[in-house]
């Protein structure tokens, strides 16, 4: 036989491949199949239950706790802060108002100012002194109301060294006085004035945003809270569909403790939310009315002396016709008053506080029949008779200074009361919120608690 060749050896059989590892799950998927697992007894759905319930009531104490937080807070800054700094504010403009009234009024004197306008001057500086600190110390550093601060206190001491230099030259009997006191009027009513006007009227607006916060219903605890009370309510109902048992205390309790957050934070809310409301209705817009009422009758008083000061040195064109400057002025500044009068007058919802709007009003009738009595001499040259009649002099001829005392003191009269309803009426709306965050949060603890209890109850029955 022939042998056979030698054959090439067969390659070995291939090594099948491991098959594909499944890919890695997260742990939220395998999460959610043991949660869709437990969802397939009883026991599972009655702990998520259990959870969702006590999640719900447990988000709706800490919702209203937070609300009623900011809101009890902004009405704190209302009846403490911001109200408070808008009536420093007037008060700042009101005694840099008077004591340049009181400047000019001791400039018409003579050279020998009486001491009741150096008294009064003095006390209107020492006053806008005194609120330019308790604004500054409650105020927010690098905000505009303490920029507009540091300028007046910049200002102050400027208008006061030109008053002194007028007082200098008036005793002397220099006609340079009168100039320095027109300087020292032009500072106050073109730089001074218009600064504390400004600080006023941002604490205004400060005082708008705090009832802003303070006045909305807080609708997210409130939805939360209707949520809660419907979950549980249909808890129960499922517990009854699937046992007979009408109650279960756990889940009544807490349903319980749901319904009293919520009652005590819609009615307690709504009182402080009128309390609120009648505070801004009847406090702080017949408080604005007034302040500016009075800075209006301050303004017309200082024009008034002005007139007298300047004798047509200064005019402006009125309808073709040139006319003293600072008569234009007080024509203006009395248009104003009456305008805060009458708005005052309507605010006003109670005698006390109509009263003295309506003595002010009198008095302001009567001092524009006495400056246009004594507008009458200047303009046929009686100088004096005319100064008489501004500043007094002559016993048998009250002045318009009398006049201007009394719309003052009514209207002084009339922002106290005004002040005092507001107070009145804001600590009423501030108290009707005290104590609710905290009665909230524990409720809410008391009915979470409530719902696990009732929801372990029905999960020991599987054991």
């Amino acid at each position: 036989m022939i042998p056979r060749p030698p054959q090439p050896a067969s390659p070995p059989a291939p090594i099948p491949a491991p098959p594909p590892e499944p890919p890695r799950r997260t742990a939220f998927a395998e999460g959610v199949d043991r949660l869709r697992a437990a969802a397939t007894t009883e026991p599972g759905r009655l702990r998520i239950i259990g959870a969702l319930l006590a999640l719900l009531v447990v988000a709706f104490g800490s919702i209203t706790a937070w609300q009623t937080t900011e809101r009890a807070s902004a009405a704190d800054a209302v009846l403490h802060t911001s109200q408070p700094l808008s009536s420093d504010a007037a008060g700042i403009y009101r005694s840099l108002a008077d004591a340049n009234t009181a400047a000019s009024s001791g400039f018409l004197a003579g050279g020998q100012e009486t001491e009741a306008s150096r008294t009064r001057y003095e006390k209107g500086i020492r006053e806008a002194a005194a609120g330019l600190v308790r604004a500054a110390n409650n105020s927010e550093p690098g905000s505009a109301s303490a920029d507009t601060i540091a300028e007046l206190n910049r200002l102050l001491p400027a208008y006061k060294g030109l008053i002194e230099r007028a007082r200098a030259n008036n005793r002397q009997g220099f006609p340079l006085g009168g100039a320095y006191l027109r300087y020292a009027n032009d500072k106050m009513q073109s730089e001074m004035l218009p600064a504390a006007e400004k600080l006023y009227t941002t604490e205004n607006r400060r005082l708008s945003a705090d009832y802003a916060d303070a006045t909305p219903y807080p609708w997210a605890a409130i939805g939360l809270g209707l949520i809660a009370l419907g979950a549980l309510g249909w808890a129960q109902h499922r517990t009854y569909r699937r046992t007979n048992r009408v109650l279960n205390h756990g889940l009544v309790a807490a349903s319980g403790a749901t319904v009293i957050v919520l009652l005590w934070l819609v009615v307690g809310h709504s009182v402080a939310r009128a309390g609120l409301n009648d505070s801004y209705e009847h406090g702080v817009r017949s408080l604005n009315a007034l302040h500016d009422a009075r800075i209006a009758s301050l303004k017309a008083r200082g024009n008034e002396n002005l007139t007298l000061v300047s004798r047509g040195a200064e005019t402006v064109e009125v309808d073709g016709e040139f006319q003293d400057k600072f008569d234009v002025e007080f024509r203006r500044s009395m248009a104003a008053l009456a305008k805060g009068l009458d708005a005052a007058a309507g605010l006003a919802d109670d005698k006390a506080g109509k009263e003295p709007v309506s003595k002010a009003a009198g008095a302001m009738k009567e001092w524009q029949v006495r400056h246009g009595e004594a507008r009458a001499a200047d303009d046929a040259g009686d100088y004096q008779t005319a100064l008489n009649r501004i500043i007094g002099g002559d016993p048998d001829d009250p002045p318009t200074g009398e006049c201007f005392d009394g719309v003052d003191a009514s209207l002084k009269a009339a922002i106290e009361h005004e002040q005092e309803e507001f107070k009145a009426a804001a600590g009423d709306g501030l108290g009707a919120m005290t104590g609710l965050w905290a009665g909230a949060a524990v409720l809410a603890v008391l009915g979470a608690a409530g719902a696990v209890l009732g929801i372990g109850r029905r999960l020991s029955e599987y054991r």
